[in-house]
């Protein structure tokens, strides 16, 4: 997969906000990570209508992007198959090792935000850890092709890429 960062600005050419936070990327000294998060419905569609306002990734092992992300960092949105269709900020960012905290008790606190329904809970029953994401800045972009052939659902990236490979 290959995507240059030019190529995200041009497709979020209206966006001051993203204009502005994308050159801050390049500068020496940036902190800022870029991730893409890849989407599967009626997820995707959520996050781009601003109605889930919480990603959430579970896992049985310590994977990205549990310890990965942080507030602050670019998170490329992703559908499954498909090209990269949107952009949003990480705003703030918890990490759950799950033999710790409760699943009942982060979807007490967060299961409005990330939007999932009694069959999403059930799945995530086996999960050892769970990162969750608050979104900002959400933005639909014109669509960008992106040929990732793995099954990762998250690939984090070093920050002060310019030209983005993975």
């Amino acid at each position: 997969m290959h995507v240059e960062i030019n190529d995200v600005k041009q497709r979020l050419a209206g966006s001051h906000f993203w204009l502005t936070y994308l050159d801050a990327v390049g500068d020496e000294g940036s902190r800022i990570g870029i991730h893409v998060a890849i989407f599967a419905e009626p997820f995707l569609s959520l996050v781009l209508e601003g109605k889930k306002t919480v990603e959430s990734r579970f896992s049985r092992n310590r994977c990205a992007p549990f310890g990965e992300v942080m507030p602050g960092d670019v998170i490329l949105i992703k559908e499954v198959g498909g090209p990269i269709c949107g952009v949003a900020l990480a705003k703030e960012t918890w990490f759950y090792d799950l033999d710790f905290e409760p699943l009942d008790r982060i979807r007490s606190k967060y299961g409005d935000s990330i939007c999932g329904d009694e069959e999403f809970w059930a799945a995530r029953a086996d999960a050892s850890f769970a990162t969750l994401i608050e979104l900002a800045e959400t933005t639909t972009m014109f669509p960008l092709d992106a040929n990732k052939r793995d099954r990762r659902g998250w690939v984090s990236l070093r920050s002060m890429q310019l030209s983005l490979a993975i």
